[in-house]
C-alpha cells in the first residue's frame, strides 16, 4: 500500500500550482492531474503501485457500462460518485494515494476526465522508464494473448519495448487504431468505410 504524507490537500495543491518540463507531454486538465499524481507517486516510491491501481480502474471502465455511466454522466452528484468509487477501489485493493487522488478528482467534478488522466499518467510513466507508449483503440477489449501479440509486433516495428495504453471505442466497426506519438496506424473498418464514402463523393 502506498503511504504518503499530506493527503488530499497536497494533491489539490499540486494540481493547481504544478509547473514541470513533463507537462509538455500531457496537456489540459488531464495533464495537470496526471502530472500531480505522477510526482506524488514518484516522491513516495509508489509509481508501480499507482500504475497498477490505475490500470485496474481502466480495465473496469472498459468492461463495465454501468461504471462508464457513473463516471461520465452529470446526473450523479459527487456524493454518489464518491461512495461508489470508494467501494470499487476498496474492493480492488487500491492504495491510499490512488484513493485520495480519485477523491480529489470527484470533489472537483472532474471524474468524467478520469480515463484521460489515466492515459496521461501512463505517458509520463513510460517516459520515466524510457519506454515507448502506444495508444491503442479497439472496438472490443483485447485479450491477453492479443495484447502480447500486438506488443511483439510494435516492438519489431519500433525496435524497442512498447507500453500499450488501451481504450475501447464501441463506435469502431472493427480493427484497431494505434497511435505512436504523432504517427497513427489505423486498420479500423469504420475509417476505411469513411474514406471510401469520401472517395465516392469526390468521384
Amino acid at each position: 500500500m502506498v503511504r504518503h504524507r499530506g493527503g488530499c490537500e497536497e494533491i489539490r495543491s499540486k494540481v493547481q500550482t504544478h509547473v514541470s518540463d513533463e507537462i509538455s507531454l500531457v496537456a489540459g486538465v488531464e495533464g495537470r492531474y496526471a502530472t500531480a499524481l505522477f510526482d506524488l507517486a514518484r516522491d513516495s516510491q509508489g509509481l508501480d503501485a499507482v500504475a497498477q491501481d490505475l490500470q485496474g480502474l481502466m480495465d473496469m471502465l472498459d468492461q463495465s457500462e454501468d461504471l462508464r455511466r457513473l463516471v461520465r454522466s452529470p446526473i450523479f452528484n459527487s456524493d454518489t460518485q464518491g461512495n461508489a468509487m470508494a467501494a470499487i477501489m476498496t474492493r480492488a485493493e487500491c492504495g491510499d494515494l490512488t484513493k485520495k487522488f480519485v477523491g480529489v478528482v470527484i470533489r472537483n467534478r472532474r471524474l468524467f476526465v478520469l480515463r484521460d488522466m489515466i492515459s496521461a499518467f501512463g505517458i509520463l510513466l513510460a517516459r520515466h522508464r524510457g519506454e515507448v507508449t502506444a495508444k491503442v483503440t479497439t472496438a472490443r477489449a483485447l485479450t491477453e494473448p492479443q495484447l502480447a501479440q500486438l506488443k511483439q509486433a510494435l516492438k519489431a516495428a519500433v525496435g524497442s519495448d512498447v507500453q500499450i495504453d488501451t481504450e475501447v471505442d464501441r463506435d469502431l466497426l472493427g480493427g484497431l487504431v494505434v497511435r505512436l506519438g504523432s504517427r497513427m496506424i489505423d486498420t479500423s473498418l469504420a475509417t476505411k468505410l469513411t474514406n471510401l464514402q469520401l472517395a465516392m463523393k469526390e468521384a
